[in-house]
This record gives C-alpha cells, sequence and structure tokens, in this order.
C-alpha cells in the first residue's frame, strides 16, 4: 500500500542582527544553502516550502 505522510518542521532559533529583516535573512540564507546541498534528500521527501518571521522576545512569546 502507498501511504501519503505530511510532515513539518518548528525550529526556533536567537539571532543577534540589526532588525528582523537581517535576522530572517540569515537564517533563510543559511536554509537554502542546506537545501541546495542536500537537493536530493529534499526532492525524495517531498519538501515544498520553508517559511519563517522574526520577532522580538518578551511577554507574549
Amino acid at each position: 500500500m502507498k501511504f501519503k505522510v505530511h510532515w513539518l518542521i518548528d525550529g526556533l532559533v536567537e539571532i543577534d542582527a540589526k532588525n528582523a529583516e537581517n535576522a530572517e535573512k540569515i537564517i533563510k540564507d543559511k536554509i537554502e544553502l542546506f537545501v541546495k546541498n542536500n537537493a536530493i534528500f529534499f526532492e525524495e521527501v517531498g519538501a515544498k516550502a520553508v517559511q519563517g518571521q522574526a520577532y522580538l522576545p518578551g511577554k507574549d512569546e
């Protein structure tokens, strides 16, 4: 039998950066390099998207 498997990867990292846009770019560049260097794996597991957003930590975290 063939099954479909839906998977998610959730992560959180603290980055020293000038602003939120720069923090997002630092991680985006790291992830894009990782994906590029592991393209066959990502094709095999059907990865479609990576998404993230920077914010300042605080009481609502």
